[in-house]
């Protein structure tokens, strides 16, 4: 059976619990704007923080750089709370590369280690079973991370959802729209046919939709951002719009504002304050 919104957010939620995680919450908000902090990969921790409450938005994702892998448990607690105390909430970790088993069971000791509601994942296909068992143990969500034409193994959502579609609801995808749009797709149809496997998303713009070098802030580009917007309120999406801003990178802020400042106010047209 194809599992439903209800079905994935009702699993994290169970599964959460049992690590002390935290459910998803903010369901008030049709779209929910977040920082992925790959943004800000050439920034410290604290001063990540600042920028993403610069950005006036609530939702972080968090890269590893910001909480390294190599912490200890007890580093990886001590950083967390620096978001949590900073009045951010965090949403997931990644991109996350998986090439291994004993990698795999790396991820998940951090992930419970810093509290991970869910994990954004690059995963080998050949451990995708090795994953889902991962995922019902643990009960903490992964979402497999497209990455466009280079990658020969997921370059769109539709080629994850092929291998994943008869797994556990908890194993999604994260839409990244710009490496859709460079694989020739419809960004919109490929959201629209995952469905309830789509739990998280990048956002980005590009002024061609083919060319990863023409990224803009968002809405200087051709990225159907309120179409976007629009497929995401029709399925009551109940994840988050993460910013995965990749230029500009000494620099990102006033970039980065501007993006936030367009996605507002197209949010605002197709949902409503």
């Amino acid at each position: 059976m194809t599992p439903t919104r209800r079905d994935v957010l009702k699993a994290a939620a169970l599964g959460a619990a049992a690590w002390g995680i935290p459910a998803w919450r903010g369901r008030e908000e049709k779209i929910r704007l977040g920082v992925a902090s790959y943004s800000l990969r050439k920034f410290k921790r604290a001063q990540a923080i600042e920028m993403v409450k610069a950005c006036e938005v609530r939702y972080v994702n968090i890269k590893s750089v910001h909480l390294p892998y190599t912490l200890s448990p007890e580093e990886l607690a001590a950083g967390r709370k620096e978001f949590d105390d900073a009045g951010l909430q965090v949403v997931g970790s990644g991109n996350n590369g998986i090439g291994s088993e004993k990698e795999l069971a790396s991820l998940f000791e951090y992930a419970k280690a810093a509290r991970f509601p869910l994990l954004v994942i690059a995963p080998k296909p050949e451990l995708l079973s090795k994953i889902e068992e991962a995922v019902k143990k643990s009960g903490i969500p992964v979402a497999i991370h497209n990455h466009g034409p280079e990658d020969k193994i997921f370059p769109a959502p539709s080629d994850a959802l092929k291998l994943i579609k008869d797994m556990d609801p908890r194993v999604g995808l994260c839409v990244d729209v710009g490496h859709t749009t460079r694989c020739g797709k419809d960004v919109v149809r490929e959201i629209a046919d995952a469905g309830a496997r789509v739990l998280d998303m990048h956002m980005k713009d590009l002024k061609d939709l083919m060319d990863p070098k023409s990224q803009v802030a968002v809405g200087g580009g051709k990225m159907p951002v309120a179409e976007i917007f629009r497929e995401l309120v029709k399925q009551k999406y109940p994840g988050y719009v993460n910013l995965e801003y990749e230029i500009d990178d000494n620099d990102p802020l006033p970039g980065m504002k501007k993006s936030f400042a367009f996605m507002r106010k197209v949010a605002l047209e197709v949902a409503g304050p």
